[in-house]
Order: structure tokens, then C-alpha cells, then sequence
């Protein structure tokens, strides 16, 4: 099955063409290298599939024709327990509070740098 399937229906990516691009893109590695769309998935392939900034360490468990059911794509794969709680380390890290720093982007605004001028004099 081809890995851009096998990741659709196992529910990581909500279309296909989401996934290929992740994989094309190299946030989804099988076995620790870097691979096609296209790549045949079997059971037993471990795959590192990384969304935004969290990544799934998984063993593949089974294959699917269509994507069906949340219930029935967990049945797909395992994830490892490093994995597991690497993921869970930084979903509490997540959850007590976002770094303060993470939404500034490049340098401050003519409305910013004039808010921080005001909050200087004052």
C-alpha cells in the first residue's frame, strides 16, 4: 500500500494531498530515511511522522484499503512508548503555557515599536 494512503486512512492527514506533501516534504520518515509518497508500506515499518511540532514515533499494525472510522484507524498502528511519552512530555508542556516568544515573527511593527517606545517613557 502506498505510504500517502496508508497515512490518510490511518487518520494523520485529513486528505491525501496533505500527506504527500508531508512526505515530499521529509516529515514523515519510514525507518529512519527519508522516502516517496509513492513507497510501499508493509506491517511491521516504523515510521517517525512529524505534524507541526509534535511528532508520532508508530509501528505499521495493519493496512486499509479506505478510511473509515477513527476507531478502526487507531487498529492500524502502535505507537511506541518512547514515543509516547516524548508526545505526552510535550502536550503538558504545551498545556501549562505556550513559550511567550513563539508568536513573534521577524522584527516589530511601526504600531509595535511605538508601543514599546510609550512603555519605555512612561
Amino acid at each position: 500500500m502506498r505510504l500517502d494512503k496508508w497515512l490518510w486512512a490511518a487518520r494523520f492527514f485529513k486528505t491525501r494531498g496533505l500527506a504527500q506533501l508531508a512526505v515530499a516534504g521529509g516529515r514523515v520518515k519510514l525507518n529512519g530515511e527519508r522516502i516517496k509518497p509513492a513507497h510501499v508500506v508493509k506491517a511491521g515499518d516504523a515510521l517517525a511522522v512529524r505534524i507541526e511540532e509534535i511528532e508520532w514515533q508508530v509501528m505499521v499494525r495493519g493496512l486499509a484499503e479506505r478510511r473509515g472510522p477513527a476507531q478502526e484507524a487507531t487498529k492500524l498502528y502502535e505507537e511506541t512508548p518512547a514515543g509516547l511519552a516524548e508526545r505526552q512530555q510535550l502536550m503538558d508542556l504545551r498545556r501549562w503555557g505556550a513559550e511567550p516568544a513563539s508568536r513573534l515573527k521577524g522584527r516589530p511593527t511601526k504600531r509595535d515599536r511605538r508601543l514599546l517606545e510609550k512603555l519605555r517613557e512612561s
